[in-house]
């Protein structure tokens, strides 16, 4: 009840915005999807085929072409399990723990992510290289990190080190540690509470962090056109060699490798959708 020296207040009724705001908004949104997505993806696979489905074939078989693929996958292959495996640790400890530094490990966490991959790549060749600080000591032994594919996994680590971690720690920190708890006190030991418990609870969210970073592992470019020496045949990957055949004005078959990435991208957004609903409905159900 409103005192009497003070009048009741009221509240005026939401007002909403005229439906051509909502109708021109949402065109804007498709014209600018269309224009900025669809039409250079169309673009990608329409120059690929553009010759013929042998031709296609062709340039997809292509020893140097097979090559690039073989050596992107095994360069995805190390560092998304490696990551995982840092990205699943890193939130444990983050969510679970209290330890000196740990505001310091989670801005470690972003360096990735704040830098570009270029520096990232520079930074390692003057660290790994032939005159860095690591190279020279390691040269004495015929150790050859740069230039080789020990130094593509390398960067591949470093600029998709963040992906797991960065998609569970919030996730766990809103899931909070009341399960965990009670199987502790039930006598569970820490492993047992990790493997029963936690990784369940989690395995959603785990799985959108590895899809991206498996993503991210097959299309980058800058940091690791920096370590390879871009060495056709022998440690160009996938995007790397899109662009040297591109160079050698081969259009055509940088179009049809160009395809595979499009490709996966296609299927990392739909894997990505799926473990994302997932992920919201194990949150949702409490686990």
């Amino acid at each position: 009840m409103a005192l009497p020296d003070q009048a009741p207040q009221t509240h005026a009724p939401p007002r909403h915005a005229s439906p051509w705001v909502g109708r021109l908004l949402i065109a804007l949104a498709l014209a600018l999807t269309v224009l900025v997505v669809l039409l250079p993806f169309a673009a990608v696979f329409a120059q690929a085929f553009s010759r013929g489905w042998a031709v296609y074939a062709e340039n997809l078989l292509h020893p140097d072409t097979l090559h690039a693929i073989r050596l992107t996958l095994i360069a995805a292959a190390i560092a998304v399990p490696v990551n995982t495996l840092f990205g699943v640790a890193a939130a444990w400890a983050i969510t679970r723990f209290r330890f000196p530094g740990k505001r310091v490990l989670q801005t470690f966490i972003d360096i990735p992510f704040s830098i570009s991959p270029v520096v990232a790549g520079v930074m390692y060749l003057m660290l790994y290289g032939g005159q860095g600080w690591a190279g020279q000591w390691l040269g004495q032994y015929d150790i050859q990190l740069m230039f080789s594919v020990a130094g593509v996994v390398m960067v591949t680590i470093f600029v998709t080190s963040p992906f797991v971690a960065r998609e569970l720690i919030p996730y766990m920190q809103a899931q909070g540690s009341e399960e965990e708890e009670a199987a502790r006190v039930l006598g569970a030991s820490g492993w047992q509470t990790f493997w029963h418990v936690t990784l369940p609870n989690i395995k959603w969210a785990l799985i959108y962090g590895v899809i991206l970073c498996n993503a991210r592992a097959m299309g980058e470019f800058g940091a690791v056109a920096v370590v390879s020496g871009n060495i056709r045949g022998e440690t160009n990957t996938l995007p790397l060699h899109i662009e040297l055949l591109y160079q050698d004005y081969n259009a055509t078959g940088a179009f049809a490798a160009a395809s595979l990435l499009a490709l996966l991208a296609v299927v990392t957004l739909v894997l990505k959708t799926v473990a994302e609903w997932r992920a919201r409905r194990a949150f949702a159900r409490g686990g």
